[in-house]
């Protein structure tokens, strides 16, 4: 009976697999981690917990880091922008923040939050 190689290298996708009992696994290495915010860091959960297949495609193509500092980026964009829009929308000014400071926190922590549940239910979870 012929001895099989420890490991192989597939030349089409130029992984390698390690000999395991009867089975060649692949010798995966965990990616290196995303320097992302947090909604990097939800977005990253909800595909490892949710999408499985997205989520493994992404990480044996390599493009996983990518994608997630990539929504990452456009969610903290859309989230600055909608604060913004929300502030304008509402007469949110310096002016209220020097002579009620706690009504200006009341209303911007209401902004923040509305806009945070937007990016998370249009990009984060979509």
């Amino acid at each position: 009976m012929k001895e099989l190689e420890k490991y192989i290298i597939d030349e089409k996708t130029g992984l390698k697999y390690e000999l395991v009992g009867d089975y060649y696994y692949p010798c995966l290495e965990a990616p290196e981690a995303p320097k992302v915010g947090r909604f990097g860091m939800l977005y990253h959960d909800y595909l490892r917990n949710n999408k499985r297949v997205t989520y493994s495609g992404l990480m044996l193509s390599g493009k996983l880091k990518e994608h997630i500092e990539d929504i990452d980026r456009q969610a903290e964009e859309i989230f600055s922008q909608l604060v913004d829009q929300m502030k304008q929308a509402e007469g949110i000014s310096e002016e209220l923040k020097a002579t009620d400071q706690m009504e200006w926190v009341r209303r911007m922590n209401s902004i923040r939050g509305r806009a945070e549940e937007i990016v998370l239910n249009k990009l984060i979870y979509a």
